[in-house]
């Protein structure tokens, strides 16, 4: 009996720019686009967004390795963390059950039809590299692109791997079978969304004090003896 002969892949968009960058989330991960420049990735079908300030994610990304998180975004002062579709709604609950409810945090959430600007796929170079983050990944970690506020990944999704186990979602509280941190209900371990948003939410609040006194400082007079 004859084997199915597997159909060819569809070849790359000649040069660079949106079409190819298009074609690599859509053909290389299976991901919805929309149509740009910029190109935009489409929010709530196989992924939502945690989004908050860059120096708040840096100390997130210090204190949870790339296992922890799923693929990590960078954009114009902004981290952007997957999670799993569905992840967006359960924010204001978690934040609530937490007792971060009431607090200004700068921590929101990207879900069913929200966009993100889609990054530079890995590898390829976007401009000059920008300042370097914390080992791991940090708010420059280095990567190009990152000091003119473009797009890029500092933990990136990877190629003919589905993103749905790596994506952050909600346990039993934190805890699988056993009482396990990170342990999932979806037949497998996943990374905890439950951890990652409390984390987050710590390091926001730690951000936005640290930045209310540095302000404070600098608008003090010098003392003269």
């Amino acid at each position: 009996m004859a084997l199915p002969v597997p159909l060819p892949r569809a070849p790359l968009p000649l040069g660079g720019g949106s079409a190819h960058r298009a074609h690599w989330y859509e053909h290389e991960l299976g991901w919805a686009t929309a149509p740009g420049p910029p190109v935009v990735l489409l929010t709530g079908l196989r992924f939502d967004v945690l989004e908050l300030p860059a120096d708040a994610g840096a100390e997130v990304l210090c204190r949870i390795d790339a296992a922890g998180t799923g693929p990590v975004a960078l954009a114009g002062g902004r981290m952007r963390l997957l999670v799993a579709a569905g992840g967006a709604d359960e924010l204001p609950g978690l934040l609530d059950w937490l007792e971060w409810g009431g607090i200004t945090l700068d921590l929101t959430a990207v879900g069913v039809g929200g966009r993100m600007t889609a990054p530079e796929p890995p590898g390829r170079p976007t401009g000059p590299r920008g300042p370097r983050g914390p080992a791991g990944g940090g708010a420059g970690g280095g990567r190009p692109g990152a000091e003119q506020g473009a797009a890029v990944w500092l933990r990136p999704p990877e190629p003919g791997r589905e993103v749905e186990p790596t994506l952050p979602a909600l346990t039993h509280f934190g805890h699988g079978p056993g009482g396990s941190a990170g342990h999932g209900d979806r037949g497998g371990d996943v990374p905890d969304l439950v951890r990652l948003v409390d984390t987050a939410a710590t390091q926001c609040h730690r951000a936005r004090l640290l930045r209310g006194e540095t302000a404070r400082t600098k608008s003090q007079p010098l003392a003269f003896s």
